[in-house]
């Protein structure tokens, strides 16, 4: 089938909110529902800007289930004021994940703050955070999902580079309340990832599970820089191997940050990447699995 084909998305796909962010949430919903997807991957921002309540209202009109709320976290601060704000906004995250239906928050740890050096010292504040987290989270049915970021992203946004490290933090709480995101933009590279993808398994801590390419040259700024699946360096399949091999049965998010996706029609984008999870990750019986 053609990347701009309207065959029904496969069952177990998930668009994420941010790789058609210019689509309005309407409008996103609405082109879900035509072209047979059944999942998405929702941001706070733009929920917000929505109303949580409509925006509840509106995936569940649609028929839709929402896989994963991004992003809570962010648990760095070592300023006193600062870390009760990051927990407060946390707890609302997790507020706002329990309104939309869905068991998952995606938590993005936080850099270093201004003029720290203190790695260690971050994720033990992250852990801190994590203890009064996690029991709230549970009483509203949400599960926390630490993700790993590549490690160009350690001083600034997330100082949790591997599963390693994720899976460090996360087992030292119960598995129904923390757990880890396996990104594949973030740990391809970590030839230690695919027997960490199974201890993530065998704990039950494999929360979620996103996919989006690694293409070169990366952009100035690197964070937009996920490539459409497909188009870059990363075996979609073979990931996805380890991660079914894991017990992982849940739906998988495509997740990208792209500019020039984004300056495309959202509709046409949304297709093409129903298509290319199907190519490159779906399951036997898929349309446009095994090409």
């Amino acid at each position: 089938m053609s990347d701009t084909g309207t065959t029904p998305g496969p069952t177990r796909f998930s668009i994420n909110q941010m790789t058609v962010k210019q689509l309005p949430l309407p409008e996103l919903t609405a082109a879900c529902r035509d072209l047979g997807v059944g999942n998405v991957g929702l941001w706070r921002e733009p929920v917000q800007a929505y109303g949580v309540e409509a925006a509840a209202k509106l995936v569940r009109d649609a028929g839709l289930t929402v896989t994963t709320l991004c992003r809570g976290g962010f648990l760095t601060a070592t300023d006193a004021d600062e870390r009760a704000r990051a927990l407060a906004d946390n707890r609302r995250a997790v507020d706002e994940a329990a309104v939309l239906g869905t068991d998952t928050l995606v938590l993005v740890s936080g850099g270093l703050p201004a003029g720290d050096k203190d790695l260690h010292g971050a994720r033990e504040r992250i852990a801190d955070a994590l203890s009064e987290l996690a029991p709230y989270a549970e009483r509203h049915g949400v599960r926390l999902a630490i993700e790993p970021l590549h490690p160009m992203y350690a001083a600034d946004r997330c100082v949790v580079s591997t599963l390693t490290q994720a899976l460090d933090l996360a087992e030292r709480f119960p598995a129904h309340q923390v757990g880890v995101t396996v990104d594949t933009y973030h740990i391809w590279w970590d030839d230690r990832a695919p027997q960490q993808i199974a201890r993530a398994g065998a704990g039950g801590r494999i929360h979620t599970f996103q996919l989006a390419d690694w293409t070169t040259p990366l952009p100035e700024g690197v964070l937009n820089g996920r490539g459409q699946i497909g188009d870059g360096a990363i075996d979609m399949r073979e990931w996805k191997g380890y991660v079914d091999a894991a017990g992982y049965t849940g739906a998988i998010e495509v997740e990208l940050f792209n500019e020039g996706l984004w300056a495309r029609d959202g509709r046409e984008v949304l297709a093409e990447t129903a298509a290319r999870f199907a190519e490159h990750a779906g399951e036997a019986g898929e349309a446009g699995a095994g090409k």
